[in-house]
């Protein structure tokens, strides 16, 4: 950071490779949200498609979870939550076999993501959002918009 604002690494090869990270991102994507409270999510993909996600917010600000739902984890059924926006810079990484969700805190709030394996549509499922075997402590509890996908999706019993 100086007089002229900051300049950030977002990603590095070697440091992924370190860490035992993927080092290939395939496609990259974004999606804008209107509007506080925008729900998207639970997303993954299902083998043999698993994907990779490096998350960042470029613009706004959003609540970001990832849910563990790899039956052999010992986290399986847990998330995490953090903020993401413009202005901390932070990142998420999203393993193999977790779901990934936000909730916007801000109007106009941009996302981007960079992803390992190509988008299948034949192995997209949703996770439900409020299923009470994972009681994701959103911070709205109600979205203030949620694609029909979403609001449909499966409780666990049903995956």
């Amino acid at each position: 950071m100086d007089e002229r604002g900051w300049f950030a690494r977002t990603w590095c090869e070697k440091e992924f490779e370190a860490y035992g990270l993927p080092s290939r991102f395939v496609q990259c994507s974004a999606s804008f949200n209107h509007r506080l409270g925008t729900l998207r999510g639970m997303h993954y993909q299902a083998a043999p498609c698993q994907e990779e996600k490096l998350i960042r917010c470029t613009r706004g600000a959003m609540f970001d979870v990832a849910l563990d739902l790899r039956e052999e984890s010992p986290m399986f059924r847990q998330w995490i939550g953090i903020e993401l926006s413009a202005d901390n810079g932070s990142a998420i990484f999203i393993p193999k076999g977790v779901a990934h969700g936000f909730q916007t805190l801000l109007d106009n709030t941009e996302v981007h993501y960079s992803i390992t394996t190509e988008f299948n549509p034949s192995s997209a499922r949703t996770a439900s959002w409020n299923d009470p075997a994972f009681s994701i402590a959103w911070p709205m509890p109600e979205p203030a918009n949620i694609s029909h996908r979403d609001a449909t999706a499966p409780w666990l019993e049903s995956l």
